[in-house]
């Protein structure tokens, strides 16, 4: 896949003198903190207006095939390779914007747990009476790794008994509502959740690092105003705002 050839952001004086579009941004969750961060100035400035859909990779991936409409579609890059496939969307348009490791999040008063290298990890989320993390039926990318990463370490079924499992949306919250001890989730997601201490990400040993790249729907409407917005997301000045949510430049 091309990277797409980036517009520049003197563009977006072109776009606001343009008839204002309404556009829809379908994203994954990883990724939402940084799209929400970034539209209000994209809207003050063109006179646009996005409309941001939030779900898993795995029903994004489904909201795609089965044709609603969008302009912007974000997601890992392993939901977008098929979909370029099958000419859902364009190929060429398809853009690296960030990446998030996996992290880990405990209560406020709880104390610090060792997650230092992958042994350290282990015997703390054995040690843990209930672990959340987001329920892998519903496509998420975090839990589909972390149920993975548990059978490499051999604990798949011990830490299935004490599971709380977060049907989409945030692990975190789990911990905050007092449901689990200890939440599993890409950090951009956890640090969405102000009641719970954010303890880092998962040692480089058992990492996961997903890289969220952004796409142009090929039947859209609205290509000139949706490839302003890529451009956006896609900028190197967004690096702060990538690191304020939890995420690193891809």
């Amino acid at each position: 896949m091309m990277k797409l050839l980036l517009v520049p952001f003197l563009l977006l004086a072109a776009a606001g003198s343009a008839s204002a579009d309404t556009l829809k941004v379908l994203t994954a969750g990883a990724f939402k903190p940084v799209v929400m961060d970034l539209i209000p100035d994209f809207e003050r400035q063109t006179g646009h207006r996005v409309t941001v859909i939030n779900d898993t990779a795995g029903a994004i991936n489904q909201r795609v095939r089965t044709g609603e409409p969008f302009d912007i579609v974000i997601a890992p890059t392993t939901t977008l390779e098929p979909l370029a496939a099958e000419g859902k969307i364009v190929d060429e348009s398809v853009t690296p914007l960030g990446k998030v490791g996996i992290g880990v999040a405990v209560s406020l008063s709880a104390r610090q747990p060792n997650i230092g290298n992958a042994e350290a990890l282990r015997r703390t989320l054995l040690d843990a009476h209930s672990v959340a993390y987001v329920n892998p039926a519903y496509g998420g990318t975090s839990g589909i790794y972390v149920e993975r990463m548990f059978q490499s370490m051999g604990i798949l079924s011990e830490m299935r008994r004490k599971a709380v499992l977060a049907n989409g949306g945030l692990a975190g919250e789990l911990v905050a509502r007092g449901k689990a001890e200890i939440a599993l989730q890409q950090a951009s997601e956890l640090r969405l959740v102000p009641s719970i201490r954010f303890v880092g990400l998962l040692p480089e040993g058992v990492q996961n690092w997903t890289v969220y790249a952004g796409a142009l729907s090929r039947p859209a409407r609205n290509k000139d105003s949706a490839l302003t917005l890529m451009s956006i997301f896609a900028d190197p000045s967004i690096e702060p705002v990538l690191k304020k949510r939890g995420l690193e430049a891809p």
